[in-house]
């Protein structure tokens, strides 16, 4: 059982088709999550990885399970800050479930340590990106905090 846990579950008026191509492809991304893309082959086994404006790699790991327009599995270490990468990987949950006009998506993200500081900053990110993500495919148009990534993000705090 994981020791740090974050659930979100949010609804949004799309299709799974369209929240799956949102959550994909880096045209989509990059317009409500700071300018960010994610590289994979989106297969079992494959390397999966976020990368910030400039290239520098953020977040990386493996696709664990993938279900198309249904559900994702990733592993996923922090790669910018030496503390939370310390820590390892965690375990990224994507549920897409249709309900009606909206679909509901529910993420879980965890990881078996205690007090672990990457699942305490995602879960301050997860409701930002997330808000952002719902925003664009409900007006066409993204949050304006996650439309750049920020200044001195993701750096080591003295």
């Amino acid at each position: 059982m994981a020791k740090s846990k974050f659930i979100y579950v949010i609804y949004i008026r799309t299709t799974p088709r369209k929240l799956w191509r949102a959550l994909t492809e880096p045209e989509f991304t990059r317009q409500y999550w700071m300018g960010t893309s994610q590289e994979s082959k989106w297969e079992p086994g494959a390397s999966w990885r976020i990368l910030a404006p400039g290239g520098r790699v953020a977040d990386s790991g493996e696709i664990l399970e993938i279900e198309p327009e249904r559900r994702r599995v990733l592993s996923w270490r922090h790669e910018l800050n030496p503390e939370m990468r310390a820590e390892g990987h965690s375990r990224l949950t994507y549920d897409l479930e249709k309900q009606d006009e909206s679909v509901k998506l529910t993420i879980v993200h965890q990881m078996d340590k205690p007090g672990s500081k990457f699942i305490e900053a995602v879960s301050d990110g997860w409701p930002l990106i997330l808000s952002s993500l719902k925003s664009l495919l409900e007006t066409g148009e993204p949050l304006e905090a996650t439309r750049h990534w920020p200044e001195g993000a993701c750096q080591p705090k003295s």
